[in-house]
């Protein structure tokens, strides 16, 4: 099972973004809660089950032993990741 952190590739209020994802929910929790982020912060929208992390934390994920995945290299293990996500989000994973 593993954790993955895309690139930071959303700007909001001043700062760059990244999603946070994981194979389960459990895993995504748990790392989340490591990093800091409250459970508040869930995301469980159309775009998956996901964290958002500005890019400071995206970095001290990576340390955590994250995954990075790029949405421009990496396109095809991010479409999966998502896939994951979106079923999750939708009860159809754990």
């Amino acid at each position: 099972m593993s954790v993955y952190v895309d690139d930071a590739v959303i700007s909001w209020r001043g700062r760059r973004w990244a999603h946070l994802m994981a194979d389960t929910l459990e895993e995504l929790h748990a790392f989340a809660t490591r990093l800091g982020i409250p459970r508040r912060a869930f995301q469980n929208k159309t775009s998956g089950a996901h964290y958002d992390v500005p890019t400071e934390l995206r970095e001290e994920a990576l340390r955590l032993g994250a995954i990075a995945i790029s949405r421009h290299r990496d396109r095809e293990q991010v479409r999966a990741v998502i896939r994951r996500a979106r079923a999750q989000g939708r009860g159809e994973a754990d």
